[in-house]
């Protein structure tokens, strides 16, 4: 499988969940300070050039039709010029009074530029983990020939209708995925190494069998079988591209989807531990906190609440 194909694989595990959306119309000298607890955030520029200034020290411009992302619960700041001092903290209990409309705030509601923010949440563990492997904030360009949801995100967003926040969701989506393709175009773009790996033809099939069926007990010799070479030969070409030995990424993988199912309210440490190949929650636990530094049952409380 070509990388394109690999990146095509990843993206349709991509959903947008529990969306905070919003919109801010402002004219020069203007600077809008957001402070996000999700995941993830999207910034896009509909009107006007922005700047976004991020506190781990980015600092980008958005120009109109450019999409920028930001990983992370990172306070950052939009504004006409990095020197303009924030006069609204969007997030801050007192922020209603900038309210001007549905999900939509701003200095003068009939101003020159337009942006709309998005915080959320990624289902999916590789799409998570693709995710995770972008600088703290990037911005590609994005224009209407390839990315015509912009000016109707920017009108669903002060929308108050029955199914209005699947809608939001669904654009996000679309946007993001128009994002990332994108930016992983790019020869800056630093991809992890198990992604660059899905397009070998030796270990591409089995980074997709792990990923696929991480309940199985998979050996070297299986995952070998899958692409018709010797166990020694996968083991040493999965380690040099991958960086770790098969059944250590086996593992890795199988926390990454557990941390995934522990968000769900009706989940269970047992049958988490079931779904990711442990016959025991014990054993699970042990391998859980090994991989992720706390319990699962710890990880769980936190993931629900959030």
């Amino acid at each position: 499988m070509a990388t394109a194909g690999a990146l095509t694989e990843l993206l349709r595990g991509v959903r947008a969940q529990r969306a905070d959306i919003c919109r801010s119309f402002a004219s020069p000298p203007w600077s809008l300070a957001f402070t996000m607890t999700t995941p993830f955030t999207l910034v896009t520029a509909v009107r006007g050039e922005t700047w976004l200034l991020a506190e781990d020290g980015s600092r980008v411009l958005l120009r109109p039709g450019s999409v920028g992302l930001i990983r992370g619960s990172l306070r950052f700041v939009l504004a006409d010029d990095p020197a303009t001092q924030p006069q609204i903290e969007v997030g801050a209990p007192d922020c209603e009074q900038w309210r001007v409309g549905t999900r939509t705030y701003g200095l003068d509601a009939d101003g020159e530029t337009l942006v709309v923010t998005a915080g959320y949440s990624v289902d999916g563990a590789a799409a998570t983990r693709l995710l995770n492997s972008l600088p703290a904030a990037v911005v590609v360009p994005c224009d209407d020939e390839h990315c015509p949801t912009l000016d109707v995100l920017a009108a669903e967003v002060a929308k108050d209708q029955a199914g209005q926040d699947i809608v939001l969701e669904r654009l996000l989506e679309l946007l993001l995925v128009y994002a990332l393709r994108e930016w992983f175009d790019r020869p800056e773009a630093s991809t992890p190494a198990w992604y660059r790996a899905l397009g070998d033809d030796v270990v591409g099939p089995a980074l997709r069998a792990i990923h696929d069926e991480p309940e199985r007990a998979w050996t070297v010799a299986d995952l070998a079988a899958r692409a018709g070479v010797s166990r020694t030969a996968m083991a040493r070409r999965f380690t040099a591209l991958v960086g770790v030995p098969p059944l250590t990424y086996l593992t890795q993988w199988r926390m990454d989807v557990a941390a995934d199912m522990l968000r769900q309210p009706d989940a269970t440490v047992g049958s988490v531990a079931r779904a990711v190949g442990y016959a025991d929650g014990f054993a699970f636990s042990t391998a859980f906190k090994r991989v992720r530094g706390v319990r699962p049952s710890d990880h769980r409380v936190v993931a629900v609440r959030a």
